[in-house]
């Protein structure tokens, strides 16, 4: 109320702020709407890296690339993809990562696999619970002599993992890094790549290979959906001030 006892109203948005809120409003609307298009094109991408992922796990062993392919090894081309090497494993210089499976906590063995044409590949032989950690307490599944790993083909993960940094100066590994395990085990000719080896009981029941987890979250759908039910409100507040602001300059009531 006004000091005469006239009832007043607050002064209407100015021209520059009705433009300013809608240009405001409209920049919104196009960018959760270019957010739901790149999570339909990100759930095109999965679909197919779902696919072709399934298809080299099922798909029949083949060598793994040759020194001379290492420099095309990808994970677009080559992750998952399911191998079979043949050599003698260097039990010496194996190397233990942390690691949490279904069966407990305990460690990954990665274990260099010397081939005949001089090079090597680090092979995951599989898992082993933490008080079986000690080589001497796991002799029967080391294999002396020259045998045939099959397994699926996995990409380096250098330095460490999202959470914990490698440490090989005291021998805490909590990623597969086969450049780092390479260079802490002296080994040269390394394959610029790993092999997470299959199910495959070996002798004395460890190390428990085949425990490779193939899972890739999908929630692309979801989040398109989100992102343009998001814009789909947003025009609608927008419209809806419009209206308004339409109405008051009428005069209407």
């Amino acid at each position: 109320m006004s000091d005469d006892g006239n009832e007043t109203t607050s002064p209407p948005f100015s021209r520059l702020a009705v433009a300013l809120i809608s240009v405001i409003g409209l920049l919104l609307v196009a960018g959760l709407l270019a957010l739901g298009t790149w999570q339909i094109k990100r759930l095109s991408w999965k679909l197919d890296l779902i696919a072709r992922v399934e298809e080299r796990v099922g798909a029949a062993p083949v060598p793994p690339p040759s020194r001379i392919d290492w420099a095309n090894v990808g994970a677009a081309r080559d992750e998952y993809r399911r191998v079979q090497a043949r050599g003698r494993f260097l039990h010496d210089r194996e190397t233990l990562i942390h690691a949490a499976t279904e069966l407990g906590a305990g460690y990954w063995v990665m274990t260099p696999l010397a081939l005949d044409d001089g090079t090597t590949v680090l092979v995951n032989r599989g898992f082993v619970p933490t008080e079986r950690r000690a080589p001497a307490t796991r002799s029967q599944g080391r294999i002396s002599s020259e045998t045939e790993v099959t397994g699926l083909m996995r990409m380096d993960e250098p330095k460490g993992s999202l959470l914990r940094s490698n440490k090989p100066q005291e021998e805490r590994w909590y990623s597969r890094d086969v450049g780092a395990i390479a260079a802490a085990r002296g080994l040269s000719n390394v394959a610029p790549f790993f092999i997470d080896a299959d199910a495959t009981p070996n002798p004395g029941g460890l190390p428990v290979g085949g425990l490779t987890r193939v899972v890739f979250s999908n929630n692309h759908l979801v989040y398109a959906i989100t992102w343009y039910c998001l814009a789909a409100m947003t025009a609608a507040m927008l419209i809806v001030f419009w209206r308004s602001k339409a109405r008051a300059g009428r005069g209407a009531p």
